[in-house]
């Protein structure tokens, strides 16, 4: 199923994509009463999950509602991982040494501050007044099901409601500037995320997944979750034996190489700028860059 949140007349609700993903199903035509994609990613249990898959009703024209990001005031920062693809932690290098290289026996962790994500289609703030050096990052995003603590490698699966996109905007100059990525990666409307949830049914264990990105139409970053250095089994068993994951969490798996930093001379994003990250089987997020 791909779950999504829209707005319609001014309120937020919580529908499936059609099978023609040209409606949108509200789950209140399945007989289910979540307003938001927090609750019922909490609540929905699998007999639901089955009467809502098997809901046929027409639905409404997707082109006719608001789309919102799948969750879009998630109740934590986001959990992400920091050069988690070896590609990529060689252009960072590249870049910027300091604060990109070096050896990484274990994962880097960090979190990004999210006020209300971005939708598909929605504007990234360019910030132009502090930081001149925008850059983009196709992510797989896992989303948490249900709590976990302690959970051993091998049930990690079993913890994963979906799967979403995620561009991890970077501003590089603060990013690099204070020696850890907070800021830089926290400024308001930094976090685009959809179109929807795909969920975990939908996908093998582990997900080998094409992710790309693209600008203006050109193909930037073309790769595969594959070649994660850090999988989502160790990062869900690792993070939870410190920390209870609620449901709802989101985990962004990292980037990989093709980022505008990562070129020579680095290609960084301009107001207009037409961003697409995609990933193969959940779809296609885009985002202009604003003035």
């Amino acid at each position: 199923m791909k779950l999504l949140t829209f707005r319609q007349g001014g309120i937020e609700m919580v529908g499936m994509l059609a099978s023609d993903e040209k409606h949108v199903i509200p789950v209140q035509e399945a007989g289910l009463g979540y307003k938001t994609m927090q609750e019922l990613i909490e609540n929905i249990t699998e007999d639901e999950k089955k009467a809502l898959s098997a809901c046929t009703c027409e639905g409404i024209a997707l082109d006719s509602v608001e789309k919102m990001a799948p969750i879009p005031q998630p109740r934590q920062d986001v959990i992400c991982l920091g050069i988690n693809y070896m590609a990529h932690a060689e252009e960072g290098a590249r870049y910027h040494n300091e604060a990109f290289g070096g050896e990484r026996p274990f994962p880097i962790y960090f979190s990004k501050r999210v006020n209300e994500a971005v939708a598909d289609g929605g504007i990234i703030e360019a910030h132009r007044d502090i930081e001149e050096r925008l850059d983009y990052e196709s992510e797989l995003v896992v989303v948490i099901g249900k709590d976990a603590k302690n959970v051993p490698h091998d049930e990690a699966y079993d913890y994963i409601f979906g799967y979403t996109i995620m561009n991890d905007v970077s501003a590089r100059i603060l990013q690099t500037r204070h020696k850890q990525w907070y800021f830089g990666k926290g400024l308001d409307g930094f976090t685009p995320m959809g179109p929807w949830i795909v969920t975990r049914d939908e996908f093998r264990d582990p997900p080998g997944l094409g992710v790309r990105s693209y600008v203006n139409g050109e193909l930037r970053q073309n790769s595969t979750t594959d070649l994660l250095i850090f999988d989502i089994p160790y990062v869900i068993a690792e993070l939870s034996r410190g920390m209870t994951l609620k449901a709802g969490t989101l985990i962004a798996m990292g980037t990989p190489a093709g980022v505008g930093m990562g070129f020579d001379p680095p290609r960084f994003l301009n107001p207009g700028d037409e961003v697409v990250c995609e990933i193969e089987g959940i779809g296609r997020l885009t985002n202009t860059i604003g003035e």
